[in-house]
């Protein structure tokens, strides 16, 4: 039987990977450099974090940090590790393109999500720098990505929960939306009350949601994991908010 909610945990090493398994997630994201906000990782450590996890593997697609508008260049690399995402076993790819109105790159960006063909794709937390949100998930929806990752335009998922309930709600049946930012054991139950997500994206409690550095504290992630967090302590972390996403009473009434 599949869960209620579905927990991704962003980790840049195959430890934290492992871990994040045994602690209950059920997703990975793999990213490499989250304290400048995530860039794709190596081919070597997405090949071995594959064979060291047996749940799904989504890989950050971002050449660089800072702003997500990309040069013909950059996208090269981005559609050449979309590539390698699949050939090395990666389930789905994380990625977003925005034009320099910031709003979403269409075109690009559904160019990227036909080129990934079999993988899922997630837009990322370019989602959080558009100037409108609404007229941005239709936007998204256009180019064919399977989900959105997003804390409402703002730091945290807290700061946004009725944002992101919208959101959730005109979503539905059409593409899946994924709250994040500083999302926690304090705070994930109230997360997936509030706004009816059954999916959610954290770094287990050891993060920074504000990072970033295109001008609007945005980062491509939702959190900047603390990659020297004893192993043993993450995996507590994570089975902590995996309970609590398992125990979780259903979605309160909205006001």
């Amino acid at each position: 039987m599949s869960p209620r909610f579905v927990l991704e945990i962003c980790v840049e090493s195959v430890d934290h990977a492992v871990a994040a398994e045994r602690g209950g997630a059920q997703r990975i994201e793999l990213c490499s450099d989250l304290p400048s906000g995530g860039i794709t990782p190596s081919a070597g450590l997405m090949q071995t974090v594959r064979r060291h996890v047996s749940i799904p593997i989504h890989v950050l697609i971002r050449p660089r940090p800072g702003d997500f508008c990309y040069s013909d260049s950059e996208l090269e690399i981005m559609r050449n590790d979309i590539l390698a995402a699949r050939q090395f076993g990666m389930d789905g790819v994380v990625l977003g393109v925005l034009r320099p109105n910031a709003r979403v790159d269409i075109e690009r960006t559904r160019a990227l999500v036909e080129l990934a063909r079999t993988l899922t794709v997630t837009f990322h937390r370019a989602f959080d720098a558009v100037p409108n949100l609404d007229a941005s998930l239709q936007d998204v929806i256009q180019t064919g990505a399977s989900r959105i990752l997003t804390s409402g335009g703002k730091a945290r998922a807290t700061d946004a929960l009725s944002i992101l309930a919208r959101l959730v709600q005109a979503a539905r049946d059409r593409i899946v939306l994924m709250p994040c930012g500083g999302i926690n054991a304090e705070n994930i139950v109230q997360v997936v009350q509030k706004t009816g997500a059954r999916e959610v994206h954290t770094s287990a409690g050891t993060s920074n949601p504000n990072l970033g550095d295109n001008g609007d504290n945005v980062s491509s992630e939702s959190d900047s994991t603390n990659s020297s967090l004893p192993v043993a302590s993450f995996e507590e972390k994570v089975a902590k908010l995996a309970g609590l996403l398992a125990s979780a009473p259903n979605r309160e009434l909205a006001q």
